[in-house]
């Protein structure tokens, strides 16, 4: 399994297919993809315009991926894996199984989102929301992910504090479970990012940190990821921007501007422009004042 999925190779077919129930009776006709026939009637997978061209209906709008691997019918856990790192996305998967290669129909405003799992998932990494018994795993991550600091270099005596920090936040008012995530190997836990409730006045929006990834794992795109899924689930939510600390060497690649050009100052005024906020759809007219960050950040 792990072999297929390090090999899988999705692609991405062009235009949009629909599921559409054949007229009873009807000769087949038209550029069907695929069918299946069951007890209630066919159903026929085709693309969007053919079924507009020959007065289908139809509900579903769907892309076609293509893992252009060729895996046994009989092989065990690749349409498995593939369905629960979706799953864990949120994104719905209806997959067709051809003689040479599996094909995935997903939600079609979801295909790029769908092409990045897939992607992630051919490194062997899934991306899912935090639960509580991760909490132990979360927190031995993030106390070896700053055990050495990040601004001095050095190695850090104890308990390192963003350790202590995501503690308190998982206990606190201002904890978001659905902004808790974390990225998995073969089950182990190796990031995480999390997200807690912040203001500008009465604006609320989110704070993001600390964010940690294994350190012998740095480097190859989990930490990148985690930023995405976030901004992503934000940006569902109707969130209407992301704050928080970090280098002005990496999160602008993210979208992330320094907050003083969008009117909103930092809680320390000596954090300059390493303050960055990334304002997301929802992002109103007029924002201005002191950001706050949630009741634990304030003991550091």
């Amino acid at each position: 399994l792990t072999t297929l999925l390090r090999s899988m190779h999705p692609v991405l077919r062009d235009g949009d297919y629909v599921y559409a129930l054949w007229p009873h009776g009807k000769p087949l006709e038209g550029n069907i993809e695929a069918a299946v026939r069951e007890a209630e009637g066919l159903t026929v997978v085709l693309r969007r315009e053919e079924a507009g061209r020959l007065g289908l209906s139809y509900d579903f709008v769907a892309a076609w991926i293509t893992l252009q691997i060729h895996s046994a019918l009989e092989a065990v856990g690749l349409t498995a894996a593939v369905s629960s790192a979706l799953t864990a996305a949120g994104i719905s998967c209806n997959v067709l199984a051809g003689f040479h290669h599996d094909h995935l129909l997903v939600p079609s405003a979801e295909r790029g989102h769908a092409m990045e799992v897939l992607g992630l998932l051919g490194q062997g990494v899934v991306l899912r929301t935090e639960r509580p018994a991760d909490r132990e795993s979360v927190l031995a991550l993030t106390a070896a992910a700053f055990s050495t600091s990040p601004v001095t270099g050095l190695p850090v005596d104890g308990v390192p504090a963003e350790a202590t920090l995501l503690r308190e936040l998982f206990d606190c008012d201002e904890y978001l479970p659905e902004f808790s995530i974390v990225a998995e190997i073969a089950g182990e836990v190796v990031g995480h990012v999390i997200s807690t409730r912040g203001w500008i006045g009465e604006l609320r929006l989110l704070g993001l940190g600390p964010i940690s990834v294994q350190p012998h794992l740095q480097r190859r795109g989990i930490g990148s990821a985690l930023l995405r899924e976030t901004a992503r689930r934000a940006d569902d939510a109707g969130e209407p921007g992301i704050a928080l600390l970090g280098s002005t060497g990496y999160y602008p690649r993210f979208g992330f501007l320094p907050a003083r050009k969008l009117g909103v100052m930092a809680p320390d005024a000596g954090w300059g422009d390493h303050f960055q906020l990334l304002p997301l759809k929802a992002w109103p007219d007029g924002v201005g004042g002191t950001f706050r960050y949630a009741a634990p950040f304030h003991g550091l």
